[in-house]
Formats: C-alpha cells, sequence, structure tokens
C-alpha cells in the first residue's frame, strides 16, 4: 500500500507535535518540572504553606539589559510576612548543616543543573543552622518579594527556622 506524501507528512507533523508536548521545559526555566523518575515524592499542596503555584505566577520583562519581575497582587501582600514555605535543599555552603541555601519547588535531579527559574525558587537564611536532607523541608521565616536582586531571585526567607 502506497501513502502519498502529504499523509505521510501529515503523521510525522502530528507525532513531531505530541514529542514537544511531552518534553519537560528546559531545566533552570519555569517553577520546576519533576521527574517521574525521581524517587522523590513531588510536594504536596499544605494549607499552611506558600504555594509553589502562587510564587511561580511572576511574569518578567526585559528592560533595559534586565529581567524585571511584575508579581500578582496576593503575591505582594506576602512580602515581609511570616510564612512557611517547603521544598528541597540546594545548598550553598559547604557541610551538612546549612544557613544559607536555597529551596527548590522540584528535587535537583543533576548536580550541575539549576531545578528551576527564580520563580521555583527561594533563597533561605536560617537564624540555627538546618541539616542538608535530600528530602523536602519546611522553613518558616519572613518572606522578601524581591523586584531587583543582584543575582536575579525573586523570593528570599530571612531569619527562617526549620520546622515540620
Amino acid at each position: 500500500m502506497k501513502f502519498k506524501p502529504l499523509f505521510v507528512l501529515c503523521l510525522a507533523a502530528a507525532a513531531a507535535v505530541a514529542a514537544v508536548a511531552q518534553t519537560p521545559p528546559p531545566m533552570g526555566q519555569g517553577a520546576g518540572y519533576h521527574d517521574p523518575r525521581s524517587p522523590f515524592k513531588p510536594l504536596e499542596e499544605r494549607a499552611d504553606i506558600v504555594s509553589w503555584k502562587l510564587l511561580s505566577q511572576v511574569t518578567a520583562r526585559a528592560e533595559k539589559k534586565k529581567l524585571v519581575p511584575t508579581f500578582p497582587a496576593a503575591v505582594q501582600a506576602l512580602d515581609r510576612k511570616t510564612v512557611r514555605v517547603q521544598g528541597f535543599m540546594t545548598p550553598l555552603e559547604a557541610g551538612d548543616k546549612q544557613q544559607h541555601f536555597l529551596l527548590s519547588s522540584v528535587p535537583t535531579s543533576c548536580s550541575f543543573c539549576v531545578p528551576a527559574g527564580p520563580e521555583g525558587m527561594v533563597e533561605v537564611r536560617t537564624k540555627k543552622p538546618v541539616r542538608y536532607t535530600l528530602e523536602a523541608v519546611v522553613v518558616e521565616g519572613q518572606l522578601a518579594v524581591l523586584t531587583d536582586d543582584p543575582y536575579g531571585l525573586y523570593y528570599r526567607v530571612e531569619d527562617g527556622l526549620a520546622v515540620n
């Protein structure tokens, strides 16, 4: 049976669209992609924790040689408020106890890759060291919504404490 060239082209195009639809976003962009092969469970939504869905609603626009974030009103209302965030630790210091680290909405799957874009990460500084773990942690502290961070971050928790 012979296929007409147009029909074959349509099949190839449909296959390409299906493949693109299943491709996760590039690492380091967006709120993060939780690889289904990960040994770690995705974070569960909790009423006592600020949602990553909310934090990732930020948009950014290019202005002069940098990206300027625009936060929805619900996120702006959290600025300087005591909140709880949960996520996976990315250490910024040496050692098994951390006082300065990143929390990510998804676990790190590559030690050389950023797991999410700035809307999927929170910089954390804690009062007391937190033991590094591959499991999700919950931190409570004062949230800063950052509009002009020199490192391109959108969120920071200051004076944090690890909670369960």
